[in-house]
């Protein structure tokens, strides 16, 4: 059953929430309308063409419980098609763009397959490697929607095609992984969550 955000270990995961938020203001990463939270050179040719989708995400709609620190707080199922020939690599960004103290990157995969086009919920896929967050952490940081909130916040997984592979490796430092991968983007495609106050 998830946590009531008024439990003690609620309580605890959604102070553990604010205090690491604000290292995310220190990520020399710059969130940039439509591009998401990776830097692109303005004269590249980069296209939001993919088609991101989720059996338990629906674009625009609050993120369920199972996927925040007041559930279970595994990373949800994504897929994703309309790459482009050339791809050679997927990656993916979750990010949460009005965190407090910056833009918070929560969660930072690469290297998947492209023939692939999906990944599990809980899984980073395979072959795949995960970054270190902005947050200091290796996988997924799960979001803390707020009871007192206005549900404005939006949680934005965004799946890039690269045209080579990042080979970085596991626990690969954030600056170096999302550098590599705003180099490689030929395309992207984005689902959208919004916060919810918890059950």
């Amino acid at each position: 059953m998830p946590e009531s955000s008024s439990s003690p270990s609620g309580w605890a995961k959604r102070s553990r929430w604010t205090a690491r938020a604000v290292l995310a203001a220190a990520a020399s990463v710059a969130t940039t309308a439509g591009c998401g939270v990776l830097s692109f050179d303005p004269t590249s040719e980069v296209q939001e063409d993919l088609t991101v989708s989720s059996p338990v995400l629906v674009d625009g709609e609050p993120i369920p419980d199972r996927f925040t620190c007041h559930g279970e707080g595994v990373s949800p199922p994504l897929q994703w098609s309309g790459f482009p020939s050339e791809t050679e690599s997927i990656a993916i960004v979750m990010d949460t763009p009005e965190a407090r103290g910056g833009t918070a990157v929560q969660w930072i995969v690469f290297d998947l397959d492209p023939e692939g086009q999906e990944i599990t919920e809980g899984q980073p896929g395979s072959p795949a490697a995960e970054a270190t967050n902005s947050l200091g952490d290796v996988g997924y940081e799960p979001p803390c929607p707020e009871s007192d909130s206005d549900d404005g916040e939006e949680y934005r997984f965004t799946v890039y095609a690269l045209s080579d592979t990042v080979g970085l490796g596991e626990g690969a430092d954030f600056n170096e992984a999302t550098d590599t991968i705003a180099d490689r983007v030929l395309a992207y495609g984005r689902l959208i969550a919004t916060g919810q106050q918890p059950s």
